[in-house]
């Protein structure tokens, strides 16, 4: 029996700027049973729409399927899988870790290899920010996982075409 390759998949859609949008889109994923990893929707540089960008796991059939459903659906100017093509994909996470002065030098110094910024500290915490990509911010998340922390926030995966193709 073949196995089914479950890969994750950057979508990005250009949607009209209206109440419902995302619920209809959503719902299209769950009737496939498809889970989303991630969702960040955004203005586009024109008011009149949004700019959604979903990253996904499954088999490839299935999403292909989801895609063409979405791109039916009225509200949707346009939906493309982006795997494989060239694309800058970034993320955005806030951590709080616990930061007594005796590690303080060891996670500014962890921080400072990921390029982090200090956006919070107090006697006992640490708050950074880090931009990257996934594999990125997954390895700054296990270094920091070592000194307890206390929250975190991901925005999820924002992708764009490189060149002068549009997303």
């Amino acid at each position: 029996m073949a196995t089914i390759k479950q890969d994750s998949h950057s979508i990005s859609l250009l949607v009209n700027n209206k109440p419902g949008v995302l619920i209809r889109i959503a719902l299209v994923f769950a009737r496939r049973g498809y889970n989303i990893d991630s969702l960040v929707v955004s203005p586009s540089h024109d008011e009149r729409f949004s700019r959604m960008s979903i990253t996904a796991s499954g088999d490839m059939n299935t999403l292909e399927q989801i895609i063409k459903q979405i791109d039916k659906l009225v509200d949707v100017i346009h939906a493309k899988d982006h795997t494989g093509e060239i694309t800058v994909e970034k993320e955005l996470v806030l951590i709080k870790v616990q930061c007594p002065p005796e590690t303080r030098t060891e996670i500014l110094q962890i921080s400072e290899h990921f390029k982090c910024q200090t956006v919070d500290i107090d006697d006992d915490t640490l708050m950074i920010q880090a931009t990257g990509n996934t594999d990125k911010l997954d390895a700054l998340h296990t270094m920091m996982n070592k000194y307890k922390i206390v929250e975190m926030v991901r925005t999820g995966k924002i992708i764009m075409v490189r060149g002068g193709d549009s997303t």
